[in-house]
């Protein structure tokens, strides 16, 4: 939420909590922050607050199996530890903007950095989220990660076409966070197996016959994933609205930006169709352990998307179409379906470990993709625009960095 627009700003009073609780909190926690911090350095503390979760979920849960069958899973203590430090997370993404503000470091680089943080966030909340709600290895974790960068994808195309983040009275950033936090806290103390609990059954709704006629008594893990997918469709239509109003304001085509949707569902495809093989029931990936390898090359290559999408936004681009690391996954999706295409043996995924291999080859490709993409767009932006990235510096009239404020003291001097 750094780095946004004076609309954008505008548009957080909607949220009554970001308002009234959690704005006059941030006020307060980025003073604490010395002047000479940088505002990325804050959100990428944030983000090793996260990678620290994922990684303790890596120590005592290697093979992500749900505490079902004997399956033991991390101590209940460690869910705590998600919840702190996913409200860092929060917390450090929220002030990174006050701090740019501060130290005179706003700029589209720092825009660019938070949302490629906030796209990694995603990914690696829907793994620890699975986890904690005690779906794991499971389709619906697959669905969890296609809503989650779905609404991701969605705020980004709309900021794309109208030049603005909109944050409405329920957001994802703010109480979509909270509740997930709330989620990893009940989780500690009952213990993920208490999502499993018949949503009915807990609610006391299985007394009433005309309920129990029409609503499955599900587990809670599977409601709050239904109710994921309300809040996606409506995300949709609202985002969707906002964009329309945008274009007739400003005389363009309405429906035009709707093609530009078309590369999400497309990538959810290609990994749904490697994710199915040798069939949807019984997915050989989803059931072993190269699941979260997959979701994490999913997301890296998702981040690669946006971020490009995000970097077309702020530089007036053409939207980008294309990423070449779809034709990678559409190769492994290809490969792992070739029995039931052409009624062969996969070319190259044609053993436990040839997919293994390939799979960790598909994660190592897309980290370095997206570690180079990093680096460019850094590289690039900071030495046109002459503002550092990590530190508090940026370039005098001569091109030698020195510190942020002095060469603004220089700047109004001059213009004084």
């Amino acid at each position: 939420m750094g780095y946004i627009s004076p609309d954008g700003l505008a548009n957080l009073k909607k949220s009554l909590l970001s308002r009234y609780v959690l704005n006059p909190f941030w006020t307060w926690l980025v003073t604490l922050w010395p002047t000479w911090v940088a505002p990325n350095v804050i959100t990428l503390s944030g983000l090793c607050m996260v990678l620290l979760n994922f990684a303790m979920l890596i120590y005592y849960d290697p093979e992500y199996l749900s505490e079902k069958g004997g399956a033991d899973g991390p101590p209940h203590w460690v869910y705590f530890t998600w919840a702190a430090g996913l409200f860092i997370y929060q917390s450090f993404d929220a002030i990174d903007g006050k701090q740019a503000r501060r130290t005179g470091m706003a700029g589209p680089l720092g825009e660019m950095f938070d949302h490629g943080c906030d796209a990694l966030n995603t990914t690696l909340e829907v793994i620890l989220t699975g986890r904690a709600l005690n779906l794991s290895r499971s389709w619906w974790t697959v669905a969890s990660q296609s809503a989650a960068l779905a609404n991701f994808y969605l705020t980004t195309w709309e900021e794309y076409h109208t030049g603005q983040l909109y944050l409405a009275v329920f957001s994802g950033p703010v109480e979509g966070i909270l509740l997930i936090v709330g989620l990893y806290v009940v989780s500690g103390i009952l213990g993920p197996t208490f999502w499993d609990t018949p949503a009915l059954t807990f609610t006391g709704l299985e007394k009433i016959p005309f309920i129990t006629k029409y609503v499955p008594n599900k587990g809670l893990n599977e409601f709050i994933m239904a109710f994921g997918a309300v809040v996606l469709a409506f995300n949709i239509i609202t985002s969707y609205i906002n964009v329309y109003k945008a274009k007739i304001a400003s005389g363009d085509k309405a429906f035009q930006p709707l093609w530009h949707l078309l590369p999400f569902p497309l990538t959810v495809a290609i990994q749904v169709a490697w994710l199915s093989s040798p069939s949807f029931s019984r997915s050989f990936i989803l059931n072993s352990p190269l699941f979260v390898p997959l979701l994490c090359s999913w997301g890296l290559q998702f981040a690669h998307q946006v971020g490009r999408m995000i970097l077309a936004h702020v530089t007036k681009q053409p939207f980008p179409w294309w990423d070449w690391m779809w034709m990678w996954s559409l190769i492994g999706a290809v490969d792992a379906n070739m029995p039931r295409l052409l009624n062969r043996a996969p070319f190259i995924q044609h053993s436990p470990e040839n997919v293994k291999i390939f799979i960790f080859a598909t994660l190592a490709i897309s980290l370095v993709s997206y570690v180079r993409f990093c680096a460019l767009v850094i590289n690039d932006i900071t030495n046109y625009l002459g503002i550092a990235c990590f530190t508090v510096r940026k370039k005098d009239e001569s091109g030698a960095w020195k510190k942020a404020q002095i060469v603004d003291k220089a700047n109004v001097g001059k213009r004084q």
